[in-house]
């Protein structure tokens, strides 16, 4: 404890011959610097923002199925085949929906639950890749910026304490001082908005695809129950032996 107290009279106490704290002036020394490195990393920022932007955009588009609502009504009439056929040649989460849903088809419908569920799993990873770039580059990118511009606004006025200048040069030096230091703010602003709507889109598009699977397993789940019960239910017209047969099966 007494060497902490030591330190911070020291910080309070300026060094001999200096205007501020020990510890201001280390700071000082230290935010004194050019703030164009912060301009560099939001440039670094903006373009790999844009090139993640780019690619999910092709991956989206290529990795779904054209007419979901096509095969939704082949899985509810129960046609497999056809369904299986529409989605020939298609990638992406609905279509390994349908597929391993079919393929599972006759271990019966609990089983078909489970391999869909492991489909789904499996492919929402990979339409989650990279999104959470775009997340963080949209929440930090103005606070990168506005952190910039402090440093360049520290500059600005260090360098005005420094030169003997009066009247109308005062006020150019700071306004010009300060008009440099914003162009950090504007940077991060500027790569902050597109990584935020392009993270919304994004995961507004696999919100929708996600929906639209799970449509088609329920589809296909629930056609597997309907004919599972129905091969359970005697015929109306079957002997009273058979229909009792058909109850012992069932308890």
């Amino acid at each position: 404890m007494s060497h902490l107290a030591s330190l911070a009279l020291l910080a309070q106490v300026p060094p001999a011959g200096a205007e501020h704290g020990w510890l201001t002036t280390k700071l000082l020394s230290v935010t004194l610097t050019s703030s164009e490195w912060v301009l560099w990393i939001l440039a670094a920022a903006s373009v790999v923002s844009v090139a993640i932007i780019l690619e999910r955009i092709v991956f989206f588009a290529s990795h779904r199925i054209s007419s979901p609502d096509e095969v939704l009504r082949l899985l509810t009439k129960g046609d497999f085949e056809g369904a299986k056929r529409a989605v020939t040649g298609s990638r992406g989460m609905e279509a390994e929906v349908v597929r391993q849903g079919i393929g599972a088809a006759q271990l019966g419908p609990h089983a078909v639950e489970e391999v869909i569920a492991s489909a789904v799993a499996r492919e929402r990873p990979r339409y989650e890749r990279f999104l959470s770039f775009l997340g963080t580059a949209g929440t930090t990118a103005p606070f990168v910026g506005l952190f910039g511009t402090v440093l360049g606004i520290i500059m600005a006025f260090h360098d005005l304490g420094r030169i003997a200048v009066k009247g109308a040069a005062i006020q150019q030096t700071v306004m010009t001082g300060i008009s440099e230091a914003l162009v950090a703010t504007a940077v991060g602003l500027a790569v902050a908005i597109p990584a935020v709507v392009a993270y919304n889109v994004f995961t507004r598009w696999l919100k929708t695809m996600t929906a639209s699977a799970n449509a088609l397993s329920h589809a296909l789940v629930g056609h597997l129950h309907g004919v599972s019960e129905t091969a359970t239910q005697p015929a109306p017209g079957a002997a009273p032996a058979v229909r009792a047969a058909a109850v012992v099966r069932e308890a």
